[in-house]
C-alpha cells in the first residue's frame, strides 16, 4: 500500500491559499507562515508537476493557464479533505458515527428517507454513505462489511450469519401504457398478460424474486412472455412508459407512474416482499443495533 504524502498535501494547500489571494504575503499570512517557505513549497510543487502555475509581476501573481485549469480539482479535493477531517474529529470524540447504506431503488424512494430521517434525530451529527445496490448484491456487500446495512428486496430463506426484518408486503399489480385496453378496467386477471410482452426485473438482480413472479404465472395457467429484464421496479415503469411492454410491479409503485403509464391492481390476490432490512449478525458498528431499533419502534407506532 502506497503512503500518503503529505508534504504533497501541504504544498497544493499553499497552492490553494496563493491561487485564492492573489498574492504570496497574504497566503503566507494566512497559511500562518512567513512568506519564503511558502515561496519554496510552490516552486517544488511546479517542479514535481512540470508546470508553472503562477505568472509573477510586478502588478501581482495571478494564475497561469495551466494554475486555472487545476484549480478546480484542488478546491474540490481540499473541500473532501475538510470533511475527512471534521468526520475523524467528531468520530474520535463519540460525536457522530459514520454509517454506510446501501439500498435498492424503490426503498430509496419509500422507506430509506423515513428512515433517515429518524437516525438522524437520535444522531445529529450521524455521517451516512448511501449506495444503490441490486439485491442480490446486498448479502455479499455485508458479508464482506463494506455496507453496514442493507434495504433489499428478499423473499425466501434465512440466511445463516445475516438478520432480517420484513419492512413492507404489498399486492401485485401491472403496469401498462395508458392507451393500452386492459388500462381502461379497475382490475386485471393475470391471465389476461398470457400474450402480453412483459418487463421483468432481472433475474440477476433478484433471482428469488424473478423466480416467484414466474411460478406466479405458471399458477395461473400460462408462461410469462419476458421481453426485457431490467435492473429495477422505477426500470420496468420506464420501459413501460417507452411501449416496451407491461410489467408485473408492487401496487405502491403507483406513485412512480408518469404521465402515460396506469398501474392497475391485479383481481388475484398475490402478496410480494417489496422491502426487507438486512444486516449482518456479526457486525461491530454500534449504530446497526440503533438502526434495527429505528425499524421497529417506528411500526410501533404506525
Amino acid at each position: 500500500m502506497s503512503q500518503i504524502d503529505f508534504r504533497l498535501i501541504r504544498q497544493l494547500w499553499s497552492f490553494l491559499a496563493v491561487a485564492e489571494e492573489s498574492h504570496f504575503g497574504r497566503a503566507a499570512a494566512r497559511l500562518g507562515i512567513s512568506q519564503p517557505p511558502l515561496t519554496e513549497q510552490i516552486k517544488v510543487l511546479e517542479q514535481s508537476l512540470g508546470l508553472t502555475l503562477f505568472d509573477r509581476s510586478r502588478k501581482g501573481t495571478r494564475l497561469s493557464a495551466s494554475g486555472r485549469a487545476l484549480l478546480p480539482a484542488i478546491q474540490r479535493f481540499a473541500e473532501q479533505v475538510q470533511h475527512l477531517e471534521r468526520t475523524v474529529r467528531e468520530v474520535a470524540k463519540g460525536q457522530s458515527g459514520v454509517y454506510r447504506l446501501g439500498a435498492i431503488t424503490s426503498a430509496m424512494l419509500e422507506t430509506v428517507p423515513d428512515f433517515l430521517a429518524e437516525m438522524r434525530l437520535r444522531y445529529p451529527r450521524l455521517t451516512v454513505s448511501i449506495r444503490e445496490i441490486d439485491s442480490v448484491e446486498a448479502i455479499p456487500l455485508l458479508a464482506s462489511k463494506e455496507i453496514d446495512f442493507a434495504f433489499l428486496r428478499l423473499d425466501g430463506p434465512a440466511i445463516s450469519g445475516i438478520g432480517t426484518h420484513p419492512l413492507t408486503q404489498d399486492q401485485l399489480a401491472v403496469a401498462l401504457p395508458a392507451n393500452h385496453p386492459l388500462a381502461e378496467l379497475p382490475s386485471n386477471r393475470i391471465i389476461s398478460l398470457a400474450s402480453e410482452d412483459l418487463v421483468f426485473s432481472s433475474r440477476r438482480v433478484s433471482p428469488l424474486y424473478f423466480d416467484r413472479l414466474v411460478a406466479t404465472c405458471h399458477e395461473y395457467g400460462f408462461t410469462p412472455r419476458i421481453m426485457h429484464e431490467v435492473r429495477s421496479v422505477a426500470s420496468q415503469i420506464a420501459y413501460v412508459s417507452c411501449g416496451q411492454g407491461v410489467a408485473l410491479v408492487p401496487y405502491s409503485m403507483k406513485q412512480l407512474a408518469p404521465e402515460g403509464v396506469v398501474v392497475r391492481p391485479l383481481t388475484e390476490p398475490v402478496n410480494v416482499v417489496t422491502a426487507a432490512a438486512a444486516w449482518l449478525n456479526d457486525h461491530d458498528n454500534p449504530l446497526v443495533a440503533a438502526a434495527v431499533d429505528v425499524l421497529k419502534n417506528s411500526e410501533r407506532h404506525q
